[in-house]
């Protein structure tokens, strides 16, 4: 077994040139280190290059100042003042108020007729699919149906329109997605209320105050229900927003001698667009009995 062995162990070696065993093949080429996993097992991509993130402070210092372009001003819920304007620039409009939580569109685990009374499986604006928005999964904003006070339509604002939500110190990227009723501002969906922080229970969640919205002119989410298109978009157009601050001007108010006096209270609820047209009432019921009830 010892002579056995030795031969063993001593037939790899053999003299150069000897023909009794084969040389050994040239080392491949070595390939590109493939991405670096974290403890977890999970592939860590390299990092690619990036802006710097837009920050909630310089978002709320460029909406300090208000130039308003609505003609009058908005409530927050039912039986609160009316004391919210809609702010407008070259590139943007915004307001700051409350959040209501908005569940309509298609039902789901936390948004349906058990967990929210007005409930609706339908909003004013539809996917590429032609499919209502899944409150709970796309973060959206509600603006006010258009009417006398303002119509977001003549300000380049409409279904899948990019905004930036503001609130404390957090920013958060959304599409328009639904539409309110025309006296009141001030909501946002299950899925937006959830990213900025906010309770986004329906029945009793949001926040009375503090929350600022603005919405890029012009600006469409591509596809709409693209979250990850929101988010591009939005960064893109709010870092825009903020390097053109100097150079911004304001929109004139859409009001004055030769449009009359500007609405009172009473005048500013609920009318007709002043540019034809209004949403149709079944899409802004279940909005308006949730802020009723609120």
């Amino acid at each position: 077994m010892l002579v056995a062995a030795s031969a063993t162990l001593l037939a790899p070696t053999t003299l150069p040139g000897s023909g009794a065993a084969t040389p050994a093949a040239p080392a491949a080429p070595t390939a590109p280190k493939a991405p670096a996993a974290d403890p977890a097992g999970a592939r860590v991509e390299p990092a690619a290059p990036r802006e710097r993130a837009v920050r909630a402070a310089d978002l709320l210092a460029r909406a300090r100042d208000c130039a308003p372009v609505s003609r009058g001003r908005y409530r927050s819920d039912d039986g609160a003042p009316a004391d919210i304007p809609v702010c407008g620039t070259r590139d943007a409009v915004f307001w700051k108020a409350d959040m209501d939580i908005d569940c309509d569109g298609r039902p789901g685990r936390h948004c349906n007729r058990r967990t929210d009374p007005y409930f609706s499986a339908s909003a004013a604006f539809t996917q590429s699919d032609g499919r209502y928005p899944d409150a709970e999964r796309l973060p959206y904003v509600v603006v006010p149906a258009p009417s006398r006070v303002w119509d977001h339509r003549a300000h380049g604002v409409r279904g899948g329109s990019v905004a930036a939500v503001v609130y404390r110190d957090r920013v958060r990227y959304a599409v328009v997605g639904d539409v309110g009723p025309g006296h009141t501002i001030g909501e946002a969906s299950y899925a937006a209320a959830e990213e900025l922080g906010i309770d986004p229970d329906p029945r009793v969640g949001g926040t009375a105050s503090g929350v600022t919205y603005i919405v890029f002119k012009d600006s469409q989410a591509s596809p709409v229900e693209s979250h990850a298109a929101a988010v591009a978009a939005g960064e893109r157009l709010a870092r825009k927003w903020l390097d053109t601050a100097a150079a911004a001007v304001p929109d004139p108010p859409e009001h004055g001698p030769e449009h009359g006096p500007v609405p009172t209270e009473r005048q500013t609820a609920d009318q007709p667009s002043s540019t034809g047209g209004t949403t149709p009432l079944p899409l802004l019921a279940a909005s308006e009995a949730r802020r009723t009830a609120a």
